[in-house]
């Protein structure tokens, strides 16, 4: 049987180069486990996103009045009635979609 390596010192690379192609391959495979986990989380909540964009179509003029008017009780949660919340959480969704887009141009490359 014939040799692959001619000597010690390709013997030594190869070792070398096999163990930082494993520690590669680790941290690739980890962060598609990540990745997945995020994305089926992410898919998830696609129902939120839809109903808030049909809130803040809708409803949300008049419920962000009458919170300026005091007519809702104190304790209740308010983040949603924010002049700025869901619009930035909007704009933050278009910002992922394009990340996104390029990352999957990444991947069919790689």
């Amino acid at each position: 049987m014939q040799r692959e390596y001619k000597d010690k010192a390709e013997y030594e690379a190869a070792v070398e180069r096999i163990g930082h192609m494993e520690k590669a391959f680790g941290k690739a495979c980890a962060a598609q486990k990540r990745l997945r986990n995020a994305l089926s989380a992410y898919s998830k909540a696609a129902e939120a996103f839809r109903e808030l964009s049909a809130y803040y179509e809708g409803e949300w003029k008049r419920d962000f009045a009458a919170d300026e008017n005091g007519e809702l009780p104190s304790e209740l949660k308010r983040g949603v009635l924010s002049e700025d919340g869901l619009w930035d959480m909007f704009e933050e969704n278009k910002e992922l979609a394009e990340q996104l887009k390029k990352l999957a141009e990444e991947i069919e490359r790689a």
